[in-house]
């Protein structure tokens, strides 16, 4: 099983640009290309450094949410300043949270850690439950050109 820690995280918000998820969540390989088409438009239309801007670390971060009963991905950072055009404020709860960690390239992590966090993890715990509302997955990069990542999931006890 994947090793994951328990941690409490007090509540924050991330500011982000998203798009509802048309892919069926079983198709893979649909929905890897369905964000990577939604992030390469971000760089090339000027809102992937607009936030990149603004942010208060250099975590980036992928939001998975469902909203007004849709599915969402966002590109997210944590900001100093609004955004005018930003699809959303995204508020996480004060909570305690299933953090899944490891180390990948910068196209692939993100997925990694979700599916590491909800086809492995989640499915073993049996003293807490996810609580809905989003999750999140940030990744930076090390000195060396590698990148570490965390994925987070809000949970409460059973």
């Amino acid at each position: 099983m994947t090793e994951y820690l328990l941690e409490h995280k007090p509540a924050f918000t991330l500011t982000g640009y998203g798009f509802t998820i048309q892919s069926d969540f079983q198709d893979f390989m649909a929905l890897q290309k369905e964000k990577a088409e939604f992030w390469k438009g971000l760089k090339t239309d000027g809102r992937f450094d607009k936030l990149k801007k603004v942010a208060k670390d250099d975590r980036e971060w992928s939001v998975n949410e469902v909203y007004q009963g849709k599915p969402w991905n966002y590109f997210a950072v944590e900001t100093h300043s609004a955004i005018a055009d930003a699809t959303r404020l995204i508020e996480f709860p004060d909570s305690e949270y299933i953090v899944v960690t490891g180390f990948g390239d910068k196209e692939s992590l993100f997925d990694q850690l979700t599916y590491r966090a909800f086809g492995e993890v989640l499915g073993q715990i049996t003293d807490y439950a996810y609580i809905g509302g989003p999750n999140a997955t940030y990744r930076k990069e090390n000195a060396d050109g590698s990148f570490y990542g965390e994925f987070w999931v809000p949970v409460v006890k059973k």
